[in-house]
């Protein structure tokens, strides 16, 4: 889609004004709510002598007040105490007030503040602008709630007296740090505001996500100011990416273009990225293909609206477009190349970024390394993960909730449960995320003892309160424990509502103990919260299967019929020599097509003297009736047979479904990857299996 920047140029700033409309939604809230009903403004405010006086926020209601050692008593007489207050008052702290202002311009703002503390215990000192400026600097820098308050107490009780200036870094300081409610106070009650007090205020509240604050904000201060910047036009376009509402984007883009800052970098980045989520990435491309200069920031909104859309490969050309450019790639670039290598499944395009990361001096970047231990956990190279992981020198809680996830994933439990307690022995905060993780990772490899202990520690050691998620982990926990009961009594004892996810995770335990009326009261909830997903009906078709309920297995049949549920066919994927090969049960498209199916019966013909004897038909929740009468060509074994032929004897090999893996081609490959001596890992729609010598990591529980 192409915009002609000629149909601008004939609108008027007041046809620009009169034509900003907001959508329906937008002047319902306005119509309903009085303008800044829940605020008290006064614009026409004559100044104050004093404007900190006027100042109440919410910290000082607190009763917060700078620390100061108690009075000694004393025999003085009132003159001599009047004596000594009056010498006492503003004494000098040229000394001081260098050193705090000396360490906040090298960036050590711990410091800075540490020295800041003399300052209060000892009260009274003389100290100007300068130094106030540095500690707001140390606040911003530190993002310390508690500092803020510290070095705003102090002002007020110095009976500093702030500049326009100085104003707004207090402001600027307590929207850095987060301090929304008491930003607002202080804007509210400012004698003067100028452009950079409002853009102050009004970035805050998009930060925030407080979008239609932000839009109110901003018609207020367009009817005070005739023009304003390329700041401000940037931060309004976020705001309509943060609302998904492109009509509005387009208005501020056309008062970008007659304000002439159409090509403004901030406003072109934040157009590329406000045309992407709305979902228009033509119109994305068009602004970024517009842009003057184009910048890192440029480059990198434009592929991740790329990927955003979920168009990989796209973006995967983009990100060669800039490498080719010139342009300088930064830790953000080289993170949604490796995501994107994940969405791929290409382990080789991975790699290559891992060598980028490195070359480029971002290899030991957190936010990348921490992407790359996600990826590398995700496609079965867990010992490459670790080395990411253990060569990283800082660490935050994604990072350690990667690596344990990865375990988990694979099959690793014990390995999970090491790295969680590592994490705690290093002092490391878990959140809910940490213990999804863990708690997975006892479900998958059947950790029933130390799963339920690390539950019960949520709340009691780390107060931190069971999700949902942590529930259904418990639920299917009990249920390998043949622990039907007391599952049931898990999900009737939550605090909150039971999700689908617990009654299904309820659902998939009856079905695998074969408990029939369990099964059937936890298809029932589950019909009334998600009517239109076909797994649920379709684990309780096995389920009566599985009982001899020829009858009601019929009438699920007939529902499914009934509702027009049917599954997409079932694909599987290799990647041998930088190439994907992707293959549908029955598939006789590929060119190795003989090869693959002479594969195929060799290895039937090999497993049966293992034992293997092709399963009777058994539906499962990805699995359609037409994949039985194709048993064995299902789309795993193709893979499998193919990256034999095409790969090193005793290399492994990594497949990926879209579905579940059968219960026919689970037992076939455990006994393929014993009789060919190889590793192969399948990762399907639930879990990675790890198949060798003949196991599988799941344990045969899926």
């Amino acid at each position: 889609m192409e915009i002609s920047l000629a149909c601008y140029q004939s609108i008027s700033l007041d046809k620009i004004q009169n034509s900003f409309r907001f959508p329906s939604s937008i002047h319902e809230v306005f119509r309903t709510k009085p303008l800044f009903s829940d605020y008290c403004f006064r614009f026409n405010r004559r100044k104050c002598g004093n404007p900190c006086d006027t100042i109440k926020c919410f910290s000082l209601e607190q009763g917060l007040q700078p620390r100061r050692p108690k009075p000694k008593p004393s025999r003085n007489t009132d003159s001599d105490l009047k004596e000594t207050e009056e010498t006492h008052v503003k004494r000098p702290s040229v000394g001081i007030c260098s050193q705090i202002e000396k360490l906040a311009f090298c960036n050590r703002y711990r410091e800075a503040l540490e020295l800041f503390e003399i300052l209060e215990l000892e009260g009274g000192f003389d100290v100007g602008l300068s130094t106030y400026d540095a500690l707001v600097s140390a606040c911003i820098g530190l993002g310390s709630v508690r500092a803020v308050k510290r070095v705003f107490s102090y002002m007020i009780s110095n009976g500093f007296e702030p500049d326009q200036y100085m104003s707004n870094r207090v402001l600027l300081m307590h929207v850095k740090c987060g301090m929304m409610i008491d930003a607002r106070s202080l804007f509210d009650e400012m004698p003067e505001r100028n452009l950079v007090s409002w853009n102050t205020i009004i970035a805050g509240l998009v930060d925030v996500g407080d979008y239609f604050e932000a839009f109110r904000l901003f018609l207020l201060m367009w009817e005070e100011f005739s023009d304003f910047g390329s700041r401000t036009i940037a931060t309004m376009i976020r705001a309509s990416a943060g609302l998904e509402l492109i009509s509005v984007g387009r208005q501020l883009h056309s008062a970008a273009v007659k304000f002439g800052v159409g090509e403004d970098i901030f406003v072109s980045c934040a157009l590329i990225d406000m045309y992407s989520k709305c979902g228009s990435i033509e119109d994305a491309q068009w602004a970024f293909d517009e842009m003057p200069e184009k910048t890192t920031v440029g480059w990198n909104s434009i592929i991740a609206g790329y990927a955003l859309h979920g168009y990989s490969e796209e973006a995967l050309s983009m990100f060669y477009e800039m490498r080719d450019s010139g342009v300088k790639m930064d830790h953000f670039t080289f993170s949604m190349i490796i995501r994107i290598s994940s969405r791929l499944a290409s382990v080789e395009y991975a790699k290559q970024v891992h060598a980028g990361l490195i070359r480029h001096g971002f290899g030991l970047d957190i936010v990348a390394n921490t992407a790359l231990v996600d990826f590398y956990s995700k496609w079965g190279r867990v010992e490459d993960a670790k080395h990411v992981f253990d060569r990283m020198p800082c660490k935050n809680t994604i990072s350690w909730n990667a690596l344990i996830a990865g375990y988990g994933n694979h099959g690793w439990g014990a390995e999970a449960v090491e790295l969680f307690e590592q994490m705690l022995r290093e002092k490391r905060r878990p959140n809910h995320v940490t213990f999804l993780a863990v708690l997975s990772a006892c479900s998958h490899s059947r950790l029933f003892e130390r799963g339920w202990e690390i539950f019960q520690s949520m709340s009691r050691d780390h107060k931190i309160k069971p999700r949902a998620m942590h529930y259904a982990c418990m639920i299917e926990l009990l249920g390998q424990e043949g622990l039907l009961d007391e599952a049931f009594a898990l999900i009737r004892g939550a605090p909150f509502e039971p999700t689908a996810n617990m009654w299904a995770a309820l659902l998939t335990a009856s079905r695998v103990n074969v408990n029939l009326e369990l099964g059937k009261y936890a298809a029932e909830k589950l019909y009334g919260m998600e009517p239109e997903k076909l797994s649920n009906y379709v684990v309780l078709l096995n389920i009566y299967h599985q009982s001899g309920k020829l009858k009601e297995a019929a009438g699920v049949l007939q529902t499914l019929r009934r509702k027009g549920l049917r599954m997409l066919p079932v694909c599987s994927w290799i990647e041998v020599n930088k190439q994907s090969h992707v293959f549908l049960s029955g598939d006789k498209s590929h060119v190795q097509t003989n090869e693959i199916y002479e594969k195929v019966d060799s290895l039937v013909h090999e497993i049966s003297k293992h034992g293997y004897v092709p399963k009777e038909k058994t539906l499962l929740p990805d699995v359609d009736e037409q994949e039985q009468r194709i048993l064995l060509y299902h789309s795993e074994k193709l893979a499998v047979a193919f990256g034999l032929i095409n790969t090193m004897k005793g290399s492994p090999l990594q497949i990926v479904q879209n579905h579940r893996i059968c219960n026919d081609c689970h037992n076939a490959i455990k006994l393929i990857a014993l009789v060919t001596r190889r590793e192969i890992v399948v990762r399907d729609a639930s879990r990675f299996h790890h198949f060798k010598d003949g196991s599988c990591s799941c344990g045969d529980y899926w």
